[in-house]
């Protein structure tokens, strides 16, 4: 349970990744225009939620923290991405560049990972190794941009989020359940030793 709750940010990250790539792997286009068209909703709520704020503050405070200009642009933001997510899908190519910087910034940094775990001398340092490699080489890959289509390339993200989701799941339960045993043996070392201690 401890390692439920202390690795639960990461594993539920790690099941959204897979759940979005799922998703880009049924129906792309859908599940991105769904994406746009509830981002520009949320856009809107919050705009009037900022509107509400703004008549219900003293004048001079509402004056001071400019919430109706901020609610109005969300709400003409909001309308922009509901009525334009054909639009926005054209820009897929661009975001899958963004996607692809994101990634090789994730593989950076479990190479820092890797050589931490070398460098305390953990047994399962090789897991994050790996990770880190294929993390590079999917981010190398979607950089490089040598897809037919954009329809390939959806396909090749979605595939992309499901493995790395996956691998680092299983890099995760690896690691701290080594770490765990590595932990319960210098234990029972620690005490092995005062026990001696205590007989001679």
């Amino acid at each position: 349970m401890n390692f439920i709750k202390k690795n639960l940010i990461s594993i539920l990250i790690c099941i959204f990744e897979m759940v979005v790539g799922v998703l880009l792997l049924v129906d792309p286009v859908m599940f991105t225009s769904g994406i746009i068209m509830g981002g520009g909703i949320v856009l809107i709520v919050l705009g009037v939620l900022f509107i509400m704020k703004y008549f219900r503050a003293e004048p001079a405070v509402a004056a001071k923290e400019q919430t109706l200009v901020k609610g109005l642009a969300l709400i003409i933001g909001g309308i922009f991405f509901v009525m334009n997510a054909s639009w926005f899908l054209t820009l897929f190519p661009l975001l899958s560049i963004l996607y692809g910087a994101v990634i090789l910034l994730v593989g950076l940094s479990k190479i820092q990972a890797a050589v931490d775990l070398i460098r305390v001398k953990h047994e399962q340092w090789f897991w994050n190794a790996i990770s880190a490699v294929i993390t590079l080489i999917c981010a190398a890959i979607i950089l490089a941009k040598p897809f037919a289509s954009t329809a390939v390339l959806w396909i090749f993200t979605g595939i992309v989020l499901i493995v790395e989701a996956g691998f680092d799941i299983v890099t995760i339960f690896l690691t701290n359940y080594t770490l765990k045993e590595s932990k319960v043996e210098t234990k029972a070392k620690k005490d092995e030793d005062d026990w001696q201690q205590y007989l001679y």
